[in-house]
């Protein structure tokens, strides 16, 4: 399940915005807040992206976008 919390704290530890995040992604910002409200998934693709831009670890994917 999604952590919307986890998400935008990753971003924000980084010094970045959600629309640093969107551009790097690729996306629209809109389409990335639909995403981050549970109203459409991320692709396989675009937590790749996301853990690129961020240098998250795979516990900090886990936890933003694994949880339970």
């Amino acid at each position: 399940m999604f952590s919307r919390n986890e998400f935008v704290a990753a971003v924000y530890r980084r010094g970045l915005k959600i629309k640093d995040i969107a551009k790097a992604m690729e996306i629209d910002k809109a389409t990335l807040y639909r995403k981050m409200n549970g109203t459409s998934d991320f692709t396989r693709a675009e937590i790749i992206k996301f853990c690129e831009v961020t240098d998250c670890s795979r516990d900090e994917m886990n936890n933003i976008f694994f949880a339970v």
